[in-house]
């Protein structure tokens, strides 16, 4: 067995992640608290698999349906996640839209005030 058919569990049905040890804190006693660190209470070296019951392997047809319904159920997502991505591009295209607007209109007032300065200013050289 390599390890991709055991991170996959094709072959083993059921893959148990490592044990790792656990921390205890008991009630503390006195002013300082004591620490304890476990073991792992399992007896399997780590990396050891556990192979499935033979009651929980499915059928090809069950394996077929259910390769089916996680499609549909992605391609679901999909769907509502192009959704929210197009509702949010319009968005984002009316506020750049208004943006314009303002600064077009921004624009159009500098430029006569600028007329109007230069205006002055040549009313004033004369």
């Amino acid at each position: 067995m390599n390890r991709t058919q055991e991170l996959s569990g094709q072959l083993s049905g059921k893959i148990e992640p490592p044990m790792r040890p656990s921390l205890h804190v008991p009630a503390a006693t006195g002013d300082m608290p004591t620490y304890q660190i476990r073991a792992p209470t399992t007896g399997l070296p780590q990396g050891v698999v556990m192979a499935a019951s033979p009651g929980s392997l499915h059928s090809p047809q069950q394996l077929a349906e259910e390769a089916t319904r996680k499609r549909e159920l992605r391609l679901m997502k999909n769907r509502e996640a192009a959704r929210e991505c197009r509702r949010k591009k319009k968005e984002y295209v009316k506020c750049l839209e208004n943006r314009v607007a303002v600064l077009e209109n921004q624009n159009k007032t500098l430029i006569e005030e600028l007329k109007a300065l230069k205006d002055l200013y040549c009313h004033k050289a004369e």
